[in-house]
């Protein structure tokens, strides 16, 4: 039982130690800032404070004493002025860089779930006592760090107008014969990573047209 329990708890560890940064804000930026969305229908609106939330990555603005989350369903782009957004699959993905007409996104995210449970797991019950009633004492042991939202990215490739998850699978669905033995060139190199945007821009301009 205790074996399990160790290896539940590495696992875990390793799971948080794959977000590629740890947060202590679940927004994007530290404050919010004026940003020009344009809906799907081509109208634009400037809304002089927003914001993008981790949680599911879409965008929050202020609306009285409350902040307020939009429905993404009706917004197509979102300019901060030093971060391009455009919104795939209901979230909002921020431009990396571009290859003519193709070009690479990612999408923020925090995971609730992993966060709650790596805290979880750094309570220790260190006395129990048994009576009338249970009573226990127990010892947070974690740390500042610990309280950082992990936050893991995610990649999309705007291929020939498509959008397309980066991985392996989706892509090789979207790409010629020729352009897939290119791809398996670019994921033989040893420093190759699907969490690297070097490595990813590197596979962009080999598949792109």
């Amino acid at each position: 039982m205790k074996k399990g329990f160790i290896f539940l708890c590495s696992l875990f560890a390793a799971v948080a130690s794959m977000a590629q940064e740890r947060k202590v804000s679940a927004t994007m930026f530290k404050e919010f800032q004026p940003a020009v969305i344009t809906f799907s229908d081509g109208h634009k609106l400037t809304q002089p404070l927003c914001n993008v939330f981790l949680k599911n990555s879409t965008l929050l603005f202020p609306k009285g004493d409350y902040t307020m989350e939009a429905n993404m369903d009706n917004i197509l782009a979102v300019d901060f002025a030093d971060r391009k957004f455009v919104t795939i699959n209901n979230q909002l993905a921020y431009l990396v860089d571009s290859v003519g007409n193709d070009a690479l996104f990612c999408v923020e995210l925090f995971d609730q779930e992993t966060y709650d449970r790596n805290l979880r797991n750094n309570i220790n019950i260190s006395n129990m006592s048994l009576g009338d009633q249970i009573s226990t004492t127990t010892v947070d042991i974690n740390n500042e760090d610990d309280y950082k939202l992990p936050v893991f990215r995610h990649f999309y490739m705007r291929l020939r107008g498509e959008y397309v998850k980066v991985h392996e699978r989706d892509l090789s669905r979207r790409l010629s014969k020729e352009k897939r033995s290119m791809m398996k060139r670019i994921m033989a190199l040893p420093d190759f990573s699907w969490q690297r945007e070097s490595s990813l821009l590197q596979l962009l301009k080999a598949i792109s047209e």
